[in-house]
């Protein structure tokens, strides 16, 4: 099965993920005129009305753009929807989104029909991030459109099973639009992910380290300067297991190497946020992918640098 043709604008078969505060209309905005498909959560306009403002933005900056750029137009864009209990905002964003008709929705922690029928009223595509292979099919089950398969290593809330293991099982029963999750800073793992079977790679970590991104400089920096080991997988800060800097919970005061454990059961997203998230508000999020991350960019330079990889890359798997 091939992409819908909303991704045929795609100069790079890559999304940026949507990154709890990181991500904001300006990030979004050049992720898209890089030819990638740019994201950010619903949460991270707030107050909730500022949904309305930053989709209203983010459709004229690359109208506007597409208009002085007929030969290269921008990648469609998406909103991330928590589909959790506990956010009470779901509703009103789920509606700017039909309002807006939001060419892309990513749904996460929870998969749910009405939303997925919200979002197909207007011809908009859901896909829906699972950790395996059981949640895969309940999100089908439910109308997702296509599957982001968040892997060992991913930034954030991130599953345990490995690419090879995950991608392969879900293709036994789906063909339809398959992203990967976990590790992918370099042009070559975007191929290696097409190559095991996923249509997409699904970036994250490296856009904290560019210059649009809504990160304090200590974390990018922070970024620049880790590697693979310096990532911590723990459920302490949300309820859900997830990747972190190993640095910034130091920074907390805490022993990254002794954390206690959370009860899933308290976690709530109903301010945005996952449970005692304000008390961890320093704890900074990361993937394994780090050590690719030499320096602070510009994001249409830190693709065009993904984009090159993955060329070199591609005509060297060929030529072999």
């Amino acid at each position: 099965m091939a992409l819908p043709p909303l991704f045929d604008k795609l100069r790079l078969p890559a999304v940026g993920a949507p990154q709890f505060i990181i991500a904001n209309p300006e990030l979004v905005i050049e992720q898209c005129k890089a030819g990638i498909v740019g994201s950010f959560p619903a949460l991270n306009a707030r107050p909730q009305p500022l949904l309305d403002d930053w989709l209203y933005r983010i459709k004229d900056e690359l109208a506007a753009y597409d208009e002085a750029h007929p030969d290269a137009p921008s990648a469609p864009y998406a909103v991330n929807q928590i589909v959790h209990k506990t956010n009470e905002r779901l509703e009103q964003d789920v509606a700017a989104c039909v309002k807006h008709k939001v060419p892309i929705v990513i749904t996460s922690l929870g998969a749910r029909p009405d939303v997925n029928e919200a979002i197909h009223s207007y011809g908009g595509i859901v896909l829906h991030d699972i950790i395996n292979v059981t949640y895969a099919r309940k999100a089908l089950e439910k109308g997702a459109d296509g599957l982001i398969a968040v892997c060992a290593g991913a930034g954030g809330h991130a599953g345990g099973l490995s690419p090879f293991a995950l991608i392969h099982e879900i293709r036994e029963f789906f063909d339809g639009p398959l992203l990967l999750s976990g590790a992918i800073a370099t042009g070559k793992a975007i191929l290696a992910a097409q190559v095991m079977g996923a249509d997409l790679g699904y970036i994250g970590s490296a856009f904290i380290a560019t210059k649009e991104a809504n990160a304090p400089e200590a974390y990018k920096q922070m970024i620049v300067d880790s590697g693979s080991s310096d990532i911590v997988y723990s459920n302490l800060f949300t309820g859900v297991l997830g990747n972190y800097l190993k640095g910034s919970i130091a920074k907390a005061g805490l022993d990254p190497d002794n954390l206690p454990t959370s009860d899933p059961s308290k976690m709530s997203f109903g301010g945005g946020e996952g449970s005692k998230a304000k008390a961890w508000k320093e704890i900074w999020g990361a993937g394994q992918g780090v050590g690719a991350v030499h320096e602070v960019l510009s994001t249409a330079d830190l693709v065009a640098r993904l984009k090159r990889e993955y060329d070199e890359a591609k005509r060297g798997l060929c030529a072999g």
